[in-house]
């Protein structure tokens, strides 16, 4: 891997030389199943004798034409990139090549349908991806004008950025597809989706009164678990905010999605070709919180239309501006303009959270990140660039006003449409648009990393009138930055009914280590008094002592499930700082969880339940406690409203902590159907789950996953399969999916991320022990020889957690003392890693 970086430099450099003005690239997909054949055609300008390179990664080069002229494959390609010397002011380049198929996810990938041995295809450029597919000088701020010419099956359907032309017949079976050019886009949003996809199709009128046909597609096989018109409905909502916000009609000819198999992300902007997570088609019953989760990746992908297609980014660095406006409008969208009315709860639950957790890493870095090569770029498509900057924006919309912040926005559209830009550009119109100079708000908050805490310090007379009021702000010694914030502060009473309501708000600008609130002087103290009210502030928040007394006794009594939200993730912070027994933290959720009505929240809160009780809580009480955890589910599951989303969350929560005999007799008796719960449909996913429970558990074993296997042998079945058999809890078993994982080369990367998963199932962590030091002893080599998405898979999936102690913290930096600085992107991931075991062994030592 190490060989396909590319770095800013060479980038700058790159661009200085070369202005493309298209490419005419031309594809052989009946070559069979490992390579295709790619012939790219590319006409560009230059500095007249500079030498430069274009980006190639290729099985062949078969020929390179440079102005009519042949140069030695041999001699300027080296399998990843093609050398182009002496160019002249004005070129074309003629570049024959093999391509190889992916099954990793990444450049053009290849899955062949179990159900019914189809092929489909399906290409992933970001980051540096197309030059999988065709030669290409790879970087965003190089646009061009992209044709594709595409020769497969005839049956197949293939959708491009342009709209699909009617293909011309090519003898033997196979048809031609000549597509159009498209507009000026950088080349990690071009797309080319094959096979015998099926599509559910549609149209709407854009702002400017052009028909926009729609698509919606996915597999053959599972079309009929495809719900086509809910996923035009919310295009339509966003199309038709969107278009009023940033006052620019869509930009493309057409708008499709693609359901497409073993994808590694959400979602992938293609310019008018979506590509999405395939899981985003229910097969069986989704949580609430999936379906809002789809909802809210349509929306974002939808929003990069513009931010990020339209309009793109000149480097890397500024990579966090394309994916935070998209996470911010999206929520935004969702809360304004569609039933998803509760977006900005599961944006506190989920999206802040992660942003949190990631800010307090080690390896936390500004928004605006320096990103010096590819590898930077990978490693930062994390909580910062996607959370925290969407949590920023949120904070500068509630400061400069939104009505201004999109005004600035629709100018930036206007000037920069089909071009480069840079953070700058933005902010140069949100400052003519909303007369503030945000220099000092950029440096403050996009230039420095860390997250600040604030806290209400309250003094009242004996009749408990307030005398004085401030908030206090606080940051950390390793990033000590002290940072204007918008926020609200929310006074909350329990009224005669036993709800926590809000009787008052005070919004206000924080700004300093303390600002006194003189407004909140004089007020009767209320029961609960909420810093942040509202969630507009990006900080972590702490409630007084009085506060927290009435948090923990009526968490559940929120009326509304913001500020609940807030609470929840207050909470969870102390237990993650160490600042409270991880125990406490068990006992809060336990005792409240099933009162909590938002989907996304439960899901969240048994997320951080489950680490809490594998890795907080100090271990002799751990089986204990997990126990107890586990029996509290159940009953959960079981007062549950009958055919509820809690109901079905909690029985797939209590079936992956069961543990005891008297645990597992009741999973296996859910499987069975001995057990029933009323409402519950155990379908397929739900049989899934509760047999790789049983698998875990020593109470099935493999010829029990085969006999499920043969009743859902489809994609889905055998990734399920996957995790089961990798959770048969025997040495052996384990050795062996370790082998599969780090050997075997053979798993695609949703196999090999099945199989880690079901790895880590251990009930005894004993059995994990052995791979602890194979672990450091094989790394650098996957790292070395594997690709980014399968390395970072092994490298992080399967890092020793489950040994969390002194001596695994001492394997850890022994390793990383002998890697040095040479793999900054490797050294990363095991830091962040290890920061886990630590925080996880600081909770451990203040439990109990």
């Amino acid at each position: 891997m190490p060989g396909l970086n590319l770095t800013r430099d060479e980038a700058r450099e790159r661009a200085g030389l070369v202005t493309v003005e298209s490419y005419d690239i031309e594809l052989d997909l009946t070559r069979g199943e490992k390579v295709f054949g790619s012939t790219t055609t590319v006409n560009f300008e230059a500095t007249a004798g500079a030498d430069t390179f274009i980006d190639a990664v290729t099985d062949t080069v078969h020929s390179v034409t440079l102005n009519g002229v042949e140069l030695d494959p041999g001699t300027v390609s080296d399998g990843v990139r093609i050398q182009l010397p002496g160019l002249a002011a004005r070129n074309e380049l003629r570049i024959v090549a093999d391509a190889l198929y992916m099954n990793t996810g990444e450049g053009l990938h290849r899955f062949v349908d179990p159900v019914d041995d189809e092929v489909y295809l399906y290409s992933q450029f970001e980051v540096p991806d197309a030059r999988r597919m065709f030669a290409v000088f790879e970087q965003p701020d190089l646009k061009a004008a992209f044709s594709f010419t595409v020769t497969a099956p005839d049956y197949w359907d293939l959708i491009s950025n342009s709209p699909t032309p009617t293909p011309s017949p090519a003898g033997d079976g196979k048809a031609t597809w000549a597509f159009s050019r498209t507009a000026r886009i950088s080349s990690y949003i071009t797309a080319l989706i094959a096979g015998p996809y099926e599509a559910v199709r549609s149209e709407l009128t854009s702002s400017d009164g052009r028909t926009i046909p729609l698509g919606v597609f996915a597999r053959k096989s599972i079309m009929e678990h495809l719900d086509a018109e809910n996923i035009f409905t919310l295009t339509r909502q966003g199309f038709e905010f969107y278009e009023e916000q940033f006052g620019t009609p869509y930009p493309f000819e057409k708008y499709d999605q693609l359901f497409v198999p073993e994808f590694n992300a959400g979602a992938m902007e293609n310019a008018g070709a979506v590509t999405f997570l395939e899981s985003y088609v229910f097969r069986s019953r989704p949580t609430d919180a999936m379906v809002e989760r789809r909802a809210i990746t349509i929306l974002h992908e939808l929003a990069h239309m513009w931010f990020g297609d339209l309009v793109t980014m000149r480097w890397w660095n500024d990579l966090w501006l394309n994916e935070s406006f998209a996470e911010f409008m999206s929520a935004l969208a969702a809360a304004e303009n569609t039933e998803f009315s509760q977006a900005w709860t599961t944006f506190s639950s989920m999206e802040k959270s992660w942003a949190y957790r990631q800010d307090q890493l080690p390896s936390t870095h500004p928004i605006k990140a320096d990103i010096n090569d590819l590898q930077d770029v990978q490693v930062n498509f994390d909580g910062i660039t996607y959370a925290k900057g969407a949590s920023v924006l949120r904070q500068l919309v509630a400061w400069v006003g939104q009505q201004e912040f999109m005004a600035g926005v629709r100018e930036y559209f206007a000037k920069h449409a089909y071009s480069n830009t840079e953070l700058t550009d933005l902010m140069r119109e949100l400052e003519a648009s909303s007369g503030r100079d945000l220099s000092e708000w950029t440096r403050l908050w996009l230039e420095t990393a860390g997250v600040n805490k604030l806290e209400a310090e309250i003094a009242t007379d004996d009749d408990g009138t307030i005398t004085s009021f401030a908030v206090v702000q606080s940051a950390t010694e390793s990033h000590p930055t002290i940072r204007p914030h918008r926020a609200a502060v929310g006074f909350y009473d329990l009224n005669d009914a036993g709800q926590l309501v809000r009787t008052h708000r005070q919004e206000l600008d924080v700004a300093g280590e303390r600002t006194d609130v003189e407004a909140l002087v004089g007020r009767k103290r209320p029961d609960l008094v909420l810093v942040n009210d509202d969630d507009l502030a990006y900080a972590k928040i702490r409630l007084d002592p009085a506060s927290l007394q009435v948090a923990m006794k009526h968490l559940k009594d929120f009326e509304d499930s913001l500020p609940r939200t807030l609470v929840w993730g207050s909470a969870w912070d102390a237990a993650r700082d160490a600042e409270t027994p991880a125990r406490e933290f068990v006992e809060l959720v336990l005792r409240n969880i099933g009162h909590e009505s938002d989907s996304s929240v439960v899901l969240v809160i048994l997320g951080q339940l489950n680490t809490v009780l594998d890795y907080y809580v100090r271990e002799e009480d751990r089986e204990r406690i997990g126990d107890q955890a586990a029996d509290r589910l159940w009953v959960l599951a079981r007062e549950a409203e009958s055919g509820s989303d809690k109901q079905l969350q909690f029985v797939k929560a209590f079936a992956s902590r069961s543990h005891t005999a008297d645990q597992l007799d009741t999973v296996a008796a859910l499987f069975t159907g001995e057990q029933k719960l009323d409402g519950l449909q155990v379908d397929a996913d739900l049989r899934w789950h509760l047999l790789t429970a049983l698998v875990a558990g020593g109470r099935a074993a493999a010829a029990d996953i085969a006999a499920e296997l043969a009743a859902d042998d489809t994609a889905n079945g055998r990734l399920a399969a996957e995790v089961a058999r990798a959770a048969i809890p025997t040495a052996a078993s384990k050795l062996a999916t370790w082998e599969a994982i780090i050997d075997g080369g053979e798993l695609s990367n949703t196999h090999q991320r099945s199989a880690i998963t079901g790895f880590k199932r251990a009930h005894d962590p004993a059995l994990l022990e052995p791979f602890v030091e194979k672990y450091f002893q094989t790394i650098q080599g996957v790292w070395e020889s594997k690709s980014w998405e399968i390395a970072q898979q092994i490298i992080v999936g399967l890092f020793p957690m489950a040994q969390t102690s002194e001596a695994t913290l001492e394997a850890t930096d022994a390793f990383l003392e002998q890697l040095g600085t040479g793999s900054p992107a490797l050294r990363r991931m095991l830091v962040e890693s290890r920061d886990a075991m630590v925080r996880a062994l600081a909770a451990q030592a203040v439990d109990g």
